[in-house]
């Protein structure tokens, strides 16, 4: 009785998760596989996917960035969260508040907001001309240089919010024990520390990689059809000025979240291999 209990109230929860998460990504599945036109079944939009430049360009890049993005995210994740846990109180809480607010901030408004630092005409190129400072005066801004820089942006705060609990686990105890057999802070990270903190460091590597290969606002705003990624081949197939073709783009969004499975897939399996061998 109880467990019909537990399921009625569950109902609502299932309801949506069905409208608005499992329908939705059943339904594309099965437009993938269908001719344009809604004709029958069919895998050109597949092949055309992965044998056309324009496209198989646009999945090498969003890979590319991807993987940068969330490897030097979270490189600079592990230094910041491991200083804020050392540090404590007052400052590891502001600093989370800090990290809170800017993990927000992405999208449309991020994009503006490097183009008026860093655009033609922005705050920090005026001052580059203004010094003479070439690095400045001619930033790559709308350049994939400049749109993998708005990417590790928005990956730190995240990434480090995503550490510091992980941070948190790590006893001081450890550290001790290590000095008192000889071990320096350096012997103690490579021996104890990231081995302990390795599933954590893989899932957020997983969730960084998921989170850049997807974003599509920052990208589309910075560069719009300029530089091809995979989200925004995705959204011109369905929004496109003078061809729409929803079959295609299906198959498209189909390989973005494939990819998006196949890495938490490898991360989890990573992990547990890992796992075991610390066991």
């Amino acid at each position: 009785m109880k467990k019909r209990s537990y399921l009625f109230a569950a109902l609502p929860f299932i309801v949506l998760a069905g409208m608005f998460e499992i329908l939705p990504v059943l339904t594309t599945i099965v437009k993938s596989f269908l001719s344009e036109g809604g004709g029958g079944l069919t895998l050109e939009n597949y092949i055309t996917a992965f044998t056309k430049p324009l496209y198989l360009s646009a999945i090498k890049n969003s890979l590319m960035i991807s993987l940068a993005s969330a490897a030097i995210g979270l490189l600079v994740a592990f230094v910041a969260g491991q200083a804020a846990c050392e540090r404590g109180g007052r400052a590891k809480r502001v600093f989370m508040s800090i990290l809170n607010m800017v993990s927000n901030f992405s999208g449309v408004p991020l994009a503006f907001s490097f183009i008026i630092l860093f655009g033609n005409a922005g705050v920090v190129t005026i001052i580059g001309q203004t010094l003479d400072i070439k690095a400045l005066a001619e930033f790559p801004l709308y350049t994939v240089w400049g749109l993998m820089l708005t990417y590790i942006y928005f990956q730190i705060p995240l990434a480090t919010l995503l550490l510091i609990p992980a941070f948190d686990s790590i006893k001081k105890e450890w550290k001790e024990a290590v000095s008192l057999m000889g071990g320096t802070n350096i012997t103690f990270w490579i021996k104890v520390g990231i081995p302990v903190l390795l599933p954590s460091l893989l899932g957020t590597f997983s969730t960084l990689f998921a989170n850049a290969i997807a974003a599509y606002a920052t990208a589309y705003a910075l560069l719009m059809n300029n530089y091809s990624i995979l989200p925004i081949r995705i959204a011109e197939q369905f929004k496109g000025d003078i061809v729409q073709r929803p079959e295609f783009g299906s198959a498209l969004a189909v390989i973005l979240m494939a990819i998006m499975v196949i890495s938490m897939a490898a991360t989890q399996a990573v992990t547990k291999k890992t796992g075991g061998k610390r066991a």
